[in-house]
């Protein structure tokens, strides 16, 4: 079985596209993303579906721009850039859903990590009925084209409505459900176990498998954290999944990397001090306390130094 202490390649800084809403606190959506993309040693990119005006607490407003500007974002980044992996978060309604599907298909990057970003922590919903279809329509579609290597990262909740099912009161529910939606779409599935109880936080990677039957599934093991700076936690794992199969190859190093740097993260959130809600991860904690906050700068003289 391989770790994440498996040999790393040697490849350019990975270049990831993050698809996503905002968040003006900085804990979630696009604002998390590119933190734990460069978490992860990448160049983060984004393209905003939805401008969202909220905080620790919960959302206030939504401002979705017209579909015509997302597809602009998206072709204006793929017309400059070579896209190594893509993450998609808050996609908001069919229309966007739809816009995304098509470009992905069509620039068919090598790999895509779908966050399906369809209940709060709450339990409420965060896609009307047409959307959430149409975000199971685009899986299938991503996964049967064959592009793209997709990966699905749900939730205890998200994975029963992807699954059609009540969310999942166990863990062998819970991996019925991940091999269920693995098999209808094709993608792999990352099923996250953090709303289940008990003291740990395991969750387990499910890929589609073949015609001779599904995948033997990964068990993740990791310890719950005692914490309430759990915002974002979401978008911070699948945007460093995405960036960490660039570098590893695969999803199962990936993914347990991820993993480790999400513990981390929430281990150090509380020192942050961000709102008075449900605050951040503190998605740079290891990389400030490993690599210190000094600039090293080359000696006066020298080429390319600094001349101020």
């Amino acid at each position: 079985m391989s770790t994440a202490q498996d040999a790393v390649t040697d490849p350019p800084v990975p270049r990831v596209l993050s698809i996503a809403g905002t968040d003006p606190t900085g804990g979630a959506g696009v604002q998390a993303d590119l933190k734990s993309i460069a978490a992860q040693g990448g160049y983060g990119m984004a393209v905003v579906t939805a401008l969202v005006a909220q905080n620790t607490h919960g959302v206030r407003a939504v401002h979705t721009p017209p579909t015509a500007f997302l597809r602009a974002q998206l072709d204006a980044v793929a017309d400059d850039v070579e896209v190594d992996a893509v993450k998609t978060g808050m996609l908001g309604d069919a229309a966007t859903v739809a816009a995304v599907e098509e470009w992905l298909l069509r620039i068919a990057p090598p790999v895509v990590v779908v966050d399906p970003v369809m209940v709060a922590t709450s339990g409420d919903r965060l896609l009307r009925a047409d959307a959430e279809r149409a975000l199971v329509a685009m899986l299938g579609a991503l996964g049967g084209a064959g592009g793209s290597d997709v990966l699905v990262t749900p939730n205890v909740p998200e994975l029963g409505v992807l699954a059609d099912a009540p969310p999942a009161r166990s863990w062998d529910e819970l991996l019925a459900q991940a091999r269920a939606v693995a098999a209808a779409t094709g993608v792999t599935v990352l099923a996250k176990g953090g709303h289940l109880e008990g003291p740990d936080a395991d969750d387990i990677l499910v890929a589609p498998g073949s015609a001779g039957g599904p995948a033997c599934p990964v068990v993740l093991a990791g310890r719950r954290v005692a914490t309430t700076c759990t915002h974002g936690t979401g978008c911070s794992l699948s945007s460093a999944v995405a960036t960490a199969r660039v570098r590893y190859g695969s999803w199962e190093p990936a993914a347990r990397e991820a993993k480790r740097w999400l513990t981390e993260s929430l281990a150090a959130a509380e020192s942050l001090r961000v709102g008075t809600g449900r605050g951040p991860i503190s998605h740079l904690a290891g990389l400030w306390e490993r690599g210190g906050l000094e600039t090293r700068l080359r000696p006066a003289g020298a080429t390319g130094a600094a001349g101020a």
